[in-house]
């Protein structure tokens, strides 16, 4: 706990991002006095981002709450089996079960009109330019395009990827924001997700980017997990 009783927030990104996707959220807890980092990890598999984003739990002080958007939601999954780890938010994102990769919890739901818009090239999933708005269509055109400009492509067999070592949210307190109007993550899959992990669930009408569309309730959520993890109330 820092000096002043809060837990550190530590954001783990999913695919078509880095880190910098946080930052309509940062600022705010940053000035509310919270330790944060973003943790920035290849998309290389998912035994390279979960020890990445390990190393960022070593530049800030526990408890530790972790913020998963979208795949970042698998990192979290297992990267929260560490105990500096207090809680887990999940973000319109990914929650496998033990058995489970992230492309078979999606194969349970209808695919996504995103996934239209993806092709492989040198080995990486690239988005193309007209994906965006199955991706962030409640933004900007001008948020679009950078974001499109910025997308960060994971190695093509990312999601068929999985880790021994149990689940976090099996054994710690779990909140989860499902974006409604979700074209990327199905919204269902997001709702059956949080019921199976038992998360403390709010919904938000956004696409696939809500720290991005919506980033008060997304603001709103992740502080009412920090307090419930300082206070231990949960």
């Amino acid at each position: 706990m820092n000096s002043q009783g809060k837990p550190s927030i530590v954001f783990c990104h999913g695919i078509w991002a880095d880190g910098s996707c946080f930052e309509k959220l940062i600022p705010t807890l940053r000035a509310e006095g919270y330790e944060v980092m973003s943790a920035q990890y290849g998309l290389d598999s998912v035994k390279s981002d979960v020890e990445a984003t390990r190393r960022t739990f070593g530049r800030v002080s526990g408890p530790i709450l972790l913020v998963g958007h979208s795949y970042g939601g698998s990192v979290i999954t297992y990267a929260g089996m560490d105990p500096r780890v207090a809680g887990l938010v999940y973000l319109a994102a990914l929650c496998p079960d033990e058995d489970e990769t992230s492309q078979d919890q999606q194969d349970k739901f209808p695919k996504t009109e995103v996934f239209s818009y993806a092709e492989v090239g040198d080995g990486r999933a690239w988005m193309k330019p007209e994906g965006i708005k199955a991706f962030a269509g409640d933004l900007s055109a001008e948020e679009q395009g950078l974001l499109h400009s910025t997308h960060f492509a994971p190695a093509a067999d990312l999601f068929l990827h999985k880790l021994d070592g149990g689940v976090a949210w099996r054994s710690k307190p779990s909140w989860y924001v499902v974006a409604t109007e979700d074209r990327t993550v199905h919204p269902e899959l997001q709702r059956s997700g949080a019921k199976k992990i038992g998360a403390t669930t709010v919904e938000v009408k956004s696409s696939h980017v809500p720290m991005l569309s919506r980033p008060r309730e997304v603001l709103d959520v992740i502080r009412k997990a920090a307090t419930a993890v300082a206070t231990k109330q949960v």
